[in-house]
């Protein structure tokens, strides 16, 4: 694994395959030296319309290979999100490190209007990152918290 430090940026080598149905399409890549994705293209044969509350597989003509240790984060992108109400069902999918198949991105469309999806389209974004493995230890009790078990807005709530 090759690894380069740049202040507070990490860079790590990924290998990527360009699938048979990627020819033509650009790269993955930042949009802005600040960005933490890099955008995914459609790599559709022919324009996808997603219907309001439908979904699609897209597929992005990419498979990669990333180091042990490492995993991909498959995100919506939220210009899509904003403006069409275009997300990913899986948000956010992961690709993990011994995965080799293409990347795949389920579009959902939360909107009220149909979205198309065209070849060459930035669908998603993709943030690689390291992997913490956990060593779970079952205990008959967890330690106290002011919080304690309140969860799904219980923290904005007064008492």
């Amino acid at each position: 694994m090759n690894t380069a430090t740049s202040g507070a940026t990490t860079e790590v080598e990924v290998a990527l395959t360009r699938l048979a149905h990627g020819r033509g399409l650009a790269l993955p890549a930042y949009a802005t030296a600040g960005a933490a994705g890099l955008d995914l293209p459609a790599a559709v044969d022919r324009d996808v319309v997603i219907a309001p509350g439908g979904r699609a597989l897209i597929p992005t003509g990419y498979a990669i290979a990333l180091p042990e240790g490492y995993e991909a984060q498959v995100r919506p992108r939220s210009g899509l999100a904003a403006r069409h109400g275009i997300s990913i069902v899986n948000a956010p999918g992961t690709v993990d490190s011994d995965y080799r198949g293409e990347i795949m991105v389920c579009l959902v469309n939360l909107g009220d209007a149909p979205f198309t999806v065209s070849r060459g389209e930035r669908i998603a974004q993709m943030v690689v990152a390291p992997v913490s493995r956990v060593r779970l230890c079952e205990t008959e009790r967890l330690d106290g918290t002011v919080r304690g078990d309140g969860g799904f807005g219980s923290t904005g709530t007064a008492g």
